[in-house]
């Protein structure tokens, strides 16, 4: 597989498909865990979902599964991270297209 190739479009979508599959899941396993007070999933790893592409995911778990929600370092965090994303997906689109 050549260095183009992993930059193929459809590896992109899936990735992206799968990293915020994994910011859903994870903010419901760890409102989960809370409820049961069980070892929770630590913040720092929701946020790192987060900053490598998960942050759709994460807002959308965040939101239906009510987690989170009052804490700033989510519910201002995870919009900014968003936000910064999709101005980086812009930017390199104008830039390299």
């Amino acid at each position: 597989m050549g260095i183009l190739e992993v930059f193929d479009l459809r590896y992109i979508v899936l990735y992206f498909f799968i990293i915020n599959l994994v910011g859903f899941l994870a903010m419901g396993i760890d409102k989960y865990k809370a409820q049961k007070d069980l070892w929770r999933i630590p913040e720092g790893t929701l946020i790192t979902i987060a900053l490598i592409g998960g942050s759709i995911g994460a807002i959308i778990g965040m939101k239906c599964f009510r987690h989170k929600t009052k804490k700033l370092k989510f519910s201002v965090g995870l919009p900014t991270i968003l936000i910064s994303e999709v101005a980086l997906v812009i930017y390199c689109l104008v830039k390299f297209l």
